[in-house]
């Protein structure tokens, strides 16, 4: 009979009156039958689909009002599913009674009317492999047994579980395989234990029901519906048994069956970050993203241009006003173009020790350190697809089948999701839970593995991983959580990469008590707190992620915790974007912390660290804030353009603002990081703390003190100091002073680039102990090149300080100005004024207009040995000038070098030294000879002794 007799939509009508058994027979006639027969997917196959009393929508629990790709092939999945209890032998025949329980002769209740009901008093044996489906709609046969499966294999299908009044466990077995298709347990438990197996699809448990599984090898949770527990809704206790039964590699056959995909589009990163306050970077399939981003253009996008005009610096002294002996050339400088310091008598100094940083490239880019504008590409999230080729370890779990698999489940409404313990292992694949107190909770050695799972609204952490937990947390979307997003502890070490962490009550993710981990290509974002918190010796890897838009700072290392920060793009955040304090020491290498609308990097009391060629900029408020009882070493990082200083170290604030620059907000808990799983918290600081004795859910005191380790030897290599090190940075374009200095304890500042600041290169307003300025390039800074203030001591040696708006060293302190080269600045060379006690030796000074050193005031000290050069023949005023009357200062074998009116003389240079910095150290120094590729040596490190104190400072600091 041909198709085309009929029009087709007569014989889709005809067609849809078939059963399931001849529309089989109907597509085996021909292709054009088959193709009929294919296209009857919303009409006919829908209806057996949904008819089937042994299954539900495909799509329940999660989302029942999506339709399926197929519904045939939804029903072919069932009707394979469906098979796996008979796949030991022969096809079984269904029971239509209760004749294989063996059961005593006691009382037993049969209600018959609108629903079937069947009790028994003791526990039942079912030594024979049956199957039990219960007729008519899913609730009209319901049984109040306790059933000891003892044999192979069996099903049950469309029945009502309830306990009886003896026990909670409903149905138990201990070898054979059990196959539940669309039952509910309503207030009872299901209990497996290995070498036992179960598999359980579009199941409910209620009424405080669970699944409890014990050693099992392999079992599989699909499509059920968890709520109103008040324990873990799902249970897995101990290892894996070794030993097999017969049904586990059918289980394992149809648990690779489920899609990989299948929520990638509910997980995928929102599509348009500047519509959406939720949203995250794009992945584009590149390594880079490329943001076409100009001065301009960030400055008008953010309003932050005022903040960059004048800024006040602190206690009246602003980058905008004149030092003492400056003002009588301020009608000199508008006229700068009258008497430039032409090249026929500028002494050239670009071929110094750094000045590699600052020239073109090859290509005819200019380098970060002299580019007008901010950086324009950063680092891209990878894919899990790349971070599973660099990973073997995430590549194993990523593929493992072992444990308890639960997959497309709702867990909503009750007090736990999933809780692992004592070796277990389990797989959560595309899982729903909501309105818990936690979703995961993994302890005890045992291993998780969750892929594309979305967990929200718990009242306390997400997923909580402690005492030696480890797997695998991978394109999981946790959000809006009570406490944290993940919390991780006590030797936790999990991965987790390519998650949407975002919109929790307090941080994203924290690490504390000896937790690890591996925290890499995440997106977390709109956290109410830190969107990454490392305290108490939390100690994890966290590399390549997009940490953005939250309400605190970025991430936040305090109270000794430690860890490996690499490679992350951190900007947009209300706070600080990195905070370190009370003895937090971490690494910080090769991040990019931009965008925020508060400081880039906060290192505040107590602070340590290794932090290393990041990229900082464009930040409303300071790129680096140190407290000057901090210890961090700050190598190599590029501090550009942002709007206020570049880098500042405070000693003393405001003390009413002295708790909000600590980090804590009024009615707010210190210890409260948004961890623990019943939503546990520390009290404040200091003796509150020593006499509270919290227990959590298993019992153990919380006692983080003794239960730190010691020092990681991931640090073991890092140099050791005693003194705050500024080493080998380029702090470019910031909106005020590039390195503004009011410290109480010493600092060295070695190697570094200071150039085209809005403000003074290097400022210095207090520093009652030594503050070592050495081998520095201070150039084309829009006011003086270096100020010190009285009361301060100072040591600039080796510095080429070029080119600068105002003096290029104006000092009042006590200290020494050595060897030092200062050239082509608009105001004096070298200013000395007040009663400062100064030794003013063997620098090289060329001005473009005034002195090129002058002495003001009754200053102590000595001026000899320097090489003072001509500069413009307009220029009148004489090269070395002192007051006269002061006879406190001594003036000794200092040259000056006079151009006569013969132009056949020779050019000036900078010979023997060449232009200082110098590629090597200046003399009477020892070397360090890093980092190697900045070509520059510097100066053995200075031990001092750091002492405590209240010290405070900036105006944006605060860690939440």
């Amino acid at each position: 009979m041909e198709v085309g007799s009929l029009p087709v939509e007569l014989w889709r009508v005809i067609l849809a009156y078939l059963p399931l058994p001849d529309l089989g027979r109907c597509c085996q006639v021909c292709h054009a039958w088959r193709e009929l027969i294919l296209s009857l997917d919303n009409t006919r196959w829908r209806q057996l689909c949904l008819g089937c009393p042994e299954c539900r929508h495909p799509n329940w629990p999660n989302q029942p009002h999506l339709e399926p790709p197929s519904w045939r092939e939804a029903l072919k999945q069932h009707a394979l599913a469906t098979r796996t209890w008979t796949q030991n032998g022969p096809e079984l025949q269904s029971s239509a009674c209760l004749l294989f329980f063996r059961r005593r002769k006691d009382r037993r209740v049969w209600h018959v009317g609108s629903g079937w009901v069947y009790e028994d008093q003791a526990e039942l044996a079912l030594k024979v492999p049956v199957e039990l489906v219960g007729l008519g709609k899913l609730g009209d046969v319901s049984l109040l047994v306790c059933v000891d499966q003892q044999c192979l294999t069996a099903r049950l299908c469309n029945l009502v579980f309830m306990p009886p009044w003896f026990s909670t466990v409903v149905y138990k077995t201990s070898w054979g395989h059990v196959q539940l298709d669309n039952c509910n347990f309503e207030g009872a438990q299901l209990q497996i234990r290995g070498p036992g197996t179960c598999q359980a699809r579009f199941c409910s448990f209620s009424h405080g029901s669970s699944a409890c599984l014990l050693g099992v090898a392999l079992s599989l949770l699909d499509s059920c519906d968890f709520s109103g527990g008040d324990t873990a809704s799902v249970t897995v206790e101990g290892p894996p048994v070794s030993v097999r039964n017969w049904a586990c590699k059918h289980v394992a056959a149809l648990a690779r069956t489920f899609p990989t995909s299948s929520l990638s589009e509910n997980n995928s990163p929102p599509k348009d970050p500047q519509a959406c306050s939720t949203c995250g970077p794009q992945n584009t399939g590149d390594n880079v993203t490329v943001e076409h981003t100009s001065i301009e253009n960030w400055q008008r996008r953010t309003g932050s241009e005022a903040m960059c005009q004048g800024t006040v610096i602190e206690n009246g002294w602003s980058d905008g006003e004149c030092s003492e002996g400056e003002e009588d050339q301020e009608g000199e400088r508008t006229n700068n173009i009258k008497h430039p310091l032409t090249l026929d008598f500028k002494i050239p100094c670009d071929h110094h020790g750094l000045s590699h940083l600052l020239k073109p490239r090859a290509d005819g880019s200019l380098p970060l350190a002299s580019s007008p504008n901010p950086p324009s590409v950063t680092p891209q999230l990878l894919s899990l697809q790349q971070e599973l080729e660099r990973d073997p370890e995430a590549q194993m779990l990523v593929v493992s089948i072992q444990g308890c698999i639960l997959r497309r489940c709702l867990f909503r409404d009750g007090k736990g999701g999933v809780h692992l313990s004592n070796y277990g292992q389990a797989r959560l694949e595309g899982n729903v839970f909501r309105g818990l107190n936690y979703a995961v909770r993994c302890i005890q050695n045992s291993t998780i593995v969750m892929l594309r799972n979305e967990v929200s609204e718990c009242r306390a952490s997400g997923v909580f991983l402690r005492l030696s937990a480890q797997g695998l947390i991978a394109e999981n979307n946790i959000h809006s959580n009570g406490e944290a997003g993940l919390d991780i502890r006590k030797g936790a070490n999990p991965i987790i990469v390519c998650n949407r962490i975002h919109s929790g009550l307090r941080s994203g993710v924290v690490v504390l008590g000896n937790g690890k981990g591996s925290i890499r290509s995440n997106q977390i974002y709109n956290n109410k707190e830190a969107g990454v918190y490392i305290l108490f010796s939390g100690n994890p890897v966290v590399s390549g992620n997009h940490i953005f838009r939250g309400l605190a700072a970025g991430i936040a290392i305090n109270e000794n915790g430690r860890g490996v920060i690499t490679e992350n793009v951190i900007k947009e955040n209300q706070w600080g974007g990195v905070d370190i304090r009370r003895g937090g020491d971490p690494v910080l290498r090769n991040n990019y912390i931009c965008h925020g609308y508060s400081d880039g990097m906060v290192v505040g009391e107590r602070g340590r660290g290794l932090i290393e060629g990041n990229h900082v900029y464009c930040n409303k408020g300071c790129g680096v804030w140190v407290m000057s009882s901090s210890l961090p070493q700050l190598l190599g990082n590029y501090i550009t353009h942002n709007c206020m200083y570049g880098m500042a170290v405070f000693c003393r604030k405001d003390p009413e603002n002295c708790e909000a620059r600590e980090g804590n907000q009024p009615g707010q808990e210190v210890f409260g990081v948004g961890g623990g799983a019943g939503g546990e918290r520390r009290g404040g600081e200091g003796g509150g703390r020593d006499g509270q004795e919290n227990l959590n859910e298993e019992g153990e005191l919380f006692g983080w003190e003794s239960d730190l380790d010691s020092e990681d030897e991931r640090h073991s290599a890092r140099r050791s100091i005693s003194v705050a090190l500024v080493e080998s940075n380029c702090m470019s374009f910031n909106g005020a002073v590039g390195l503004y200095v009011k410290s109480s304890e010493p600092l060295n500042v070695f190697a570094n680039v200071v150039n085209s600041n809005r403000g003074t290169g290097i400022a210095v307003l207090q520093s009652s102990q030594l503050t070592r300025v050495a081998t520095n390039c201070i150039l084309d800074n829009g006011r003086g090149g270096v100020t010190v203030e009285k009361d301060c001591r100072v040591e600039l040696r080796g510095n080429g300080i070029y080119e600068n708006g105002g003096h290029g060293i104006s000092f009042s302190g006590s200290g020494q100005i050595v060897e030092n080269d200062v050239v082509g600045n608009n105001g004096y060379c070298i200013q000395v004024s007040g009663s400062a006690d100064i030794k003013v030796l063997r620098n090289r000074v060329q001005p473009a207009q005034g002195c090129g050193i002058t002495v003001l005031g009754p200053v102590k000290g000595v001026v000899h040995d320097n090489l003072l050069y001509q500069g413009h023949p307009g220029n009148e005023k004489a090269l070395l000038h002192m007051d006269p009357g002061n006879e406190s200062c001594v003036l000794h074998n200092n040259t000056m070098l006079m151009r006569n009116n013969s132009s056949s003389s020779s050019p000036w240079a900078l010979e023997n030294p060449p232009p200082r910095p110098l590629a090597d150290s200046p003399s009477g120094l020892s070397l360090s000879q890093y980092p190697s590729r900045l070509a520059v040596s510097v100066t053995t490190r200075i031990s001092a002794t750091v002492e405590s104190g209240c010290h405070n400072g900036s105006m944006f600091c605060s860690i939440l």
